[in-house]
């Protein structure tokens, strides 16, 4: 019952999945020199989370 439905723009999710796309080619093109700890610590610092809330 207190779920709340947060709308997303057409340009928001535009823009979400252009990051996304941008982050795959400079991940392919500069690969993370450990990869499996980048998986443990979380995101990278300087990296914008990009998704919906989870409260």
């Amino acid at each position: 019952m207190g779920e709340v439905i947060r709308f997303i723009s057409k340009s928001e999710r535009e823009r979400a999945r252009l990051i996304q796309e941008a982050r795959a080619i400079y991940d392919s093109i500069f690969p993370p020199a450990d990869p499996a700890s980048e998986e443990q610590d979380g995101p990278a610092i300087g990296r914008t989370f990009v998704g919906r809330d989870v409260e």
